[in-house]
C-alpha cells in the first residue's frame, strides 16, 4: 500500500496506517450513512476502538495506552474521517480534549483510576469548555467553582459538547470541565474531573439538526450546584487556561488531519466518477473544466497534507509550547481546503452529488464544522498574524 516517508515515518506509523484503514473501510464506512441520517451515535462501534488500542493513542504503555506520538494521531483521524467525520469528531473530543489533556494535566492517583477505563473504552469522555456565551473568548466563561471543604460547587452551563450525551437521555461517563475559580481572566481557570452521577450534574438539550456531523453527539451540559471532590481538581487551581491553550495545538492539527480525510475521499469519488461518466460521447475527464476540479483538489490536497505531516513530525512534546503558529496555520488551510474539495466533487457528481448515494454530500457537510470547531478561521487569522509581528523575513 504506501511506504516510509512524511507520511509514514516509520514501520510502526506504516502498520497503524494500514490497520485503521483496513478496519475503517471494512467496518465504519458501511454504516456512516445510516447513523448520520439518523443522528444516532455508535456507541458498540467507538468501543470498538478501545479494542484496536486507539483511544490512547497518546497514552504511556503503563496506562494501557499505546505510547504513540502526534504522527501517529494524524493517521488515525485521517483514516477515520475518510470514512466517518462523525465518528472521527467523537473520537478526537474522546482521545485528544479529554485522554491526552488528563493524562498530561492530572496526578498519578487519578491516571491510575481513570486511564484503564477511558482508554479501553468502557467510558466514553468529553470536554467541557465552550459556553452559549463563551466559544472563541473561552476565558469570558461564567461557569463557576467554589471551594467548599473538601469539595468545589460548581454551577453553570455548557454547550457544544462533544459526546456529552451518547443516546437523547444518557450522558457521556466523564468530563473535564473547566470553570471559573477567581475574578479577571487568565489564572482564573481551573478544572475537573466530572463524572456522570455526581449530584447537580445532569444532561441538558440534546443539539439536534446539524448541518453536519450528525453521528456525533452533541449536548448541553448543566451544573446545578454539582458537588465535585477537591481531589477530582486537574491540576493547582487557577493553572488550567495555560493546559487549555497548549491542548489545543493537539486538537488543532488532528483537525487538520480530519480535513485532510474528508479531501481524501472526495478526490477518490469524483476521479473515480469522472473516469465512468459519458457525456457527449467522453468521459467527463476529458473536458478541461473537469480536470480543473480534479487538478486543483490533488495539488491542495497534497500541500495540505505535507503542512499535517510536517506539524505533526514537530510536535516531540505532545502539550508543550511553541507549535501554536502552526497548529493555527495548518488547520486553518486545511479545514477550508477540505470544504472546497468536497464542494467540487459535488459539482463534478452533479445531480448524484447533491444526493447521499455517493457520499460527498455528507463529507461537504461534515467538512464546514471544521471551520467552525476548535478555533475559528478568524481566530487562526487572528493568531498567526499576532505570531508573526516580529518575524519581517521568512526563511
Amino acid at each position: 500500500m504506501a511506504k516510509l516517508d512524511l507520511f509514514n515515518p516509520s514501520e510502526e506509523h506504516l502498520a497503524l496506517r494500514e490497520m485503521v484503514r483496513a478496519f475503517a473501510e471494512k467496518e465504519v464506512w458501511p454504516q456512516a450513512r445510516e447513523y448520520d441520517r439518523a443522528e444516532k451515535f455508535n456507541s458498540a462501534l467507538f468501543r470498538r476502538l478501545g479494542d484496536l488500542g486507539l483511544l490512547g493513542i497518546t497514552v504511556p504503555e503503563k496506562w494501557g495506552g499505546a505510547g504513540m506520538d502526534a504522527v501517529a494521531a494524524a493517521i488515525v483521524h485521517e483514516e477515520l474521517a475518510a470514512v466517518d467525520p462523525g465518528l472521527a469528531l467523537s473520537y478526537l473530543a474522546h482521545s485528544m480534549l479529554f485522554v491526552n489533556n488528563f493524562m498530561v494535566n492530572a496526578d498519578d492517583r487519578l491516571r491510575d483510576r481513570v486511564l484503564p477505563h477511558v482508554v479501553s473504552g468502557k467510558w466514553i469522555a468529553g470536554m467541557a469548555m465552550s459556553e452559549a456565551s463563551a466559544g472563541t473568548d473561552a476565558l469570558a466563561m461564567k461557569t463557576t467553582a467554589t471551594r467548599r471543604g473538601d469539595d468545589y460547587v460548581l454551577t453553570g452551563t455548557k454547550m457544544w459538547i462533544t459526546n456529552g450525551a451518547i443516546s437523547d437521555t444518557e450522558l457521556g461517563d466523564c468530563f473535564l470541565v473547566y470553570a471559573r475559580t477567581g475574578g479577571g481572566r487568565g489564572k482564573a481557570l481551573s478544572s475537573f474531573l466530572v463524572e456522570k452521577g455526581m449530584p447537580g450534574f445532569r444532561l441538558g438539550q440534546r443539539i439536534k439538526d446539524k448541518l453536519g456531523m450528525r453521528a456525533s453527539p452533541t449536548a448541553e451540559l448543566v451544573f446545578d450546584e454539582c458537588v465535585v471532590p477537591a481531589t477530582n481538581r486537574i491540576g493547582e487551581e487557577g493553572e488550567s487556561s495555560l493546559h487549555m491553550m497548549r491542548n489545543l495545538q493537539i486538537e488543532r492539527l488532528t483537525l487538520a488531519a480530519m480535513a485532510m480525510g474528508i479531501a481524501r475521499k472526495c478526490l477518490e469519488i469524483m476521479n473515480q466518477y469522472a473516469t465512468e461518466r459519458q457525456a457527449f460521447g467522453q468521459p467527463i475527464r476529458n473536458f478541461g473544466q473537469i480536470q480543473r476540479y480534479i487538478g486543483d483538489s490533488y495539488a491542495e490536497w497534497m500541500a495540505g497534507r505535507a503542512y499535517v505531516y510536517a506539524t505533526a513530525a514537530a510536535m516531540a512534546d505532545l502539550h508543550g509550547a511553541g507549535h501554536r503558529l502552526d497548529s493555527d496555520g495548518v488547520k486553518l488551510y486545511c479545514t477550508t481546503m477540505a470544504k472546497n474539495v468536497a464542494d467540487r466533487a459535488i459539482q463534478v457528481l452533479g445531480g448524484f452529488g447533491y444526493v447521499g448515494e455517493y457520499h460527498v454530500e455528507r463529507l461537504w457537510r461534515d467538512a464546514k464544522l471544521l471551520e467552525i470547531g476548535g478555533g475559528t478561521l478568524e481566530a487562526h487569522q487572528k493568531n498567526i498574524a499576532g505570531d508573526l509581528r516580529r518575524t519581517l523575513v521568512f526563511r
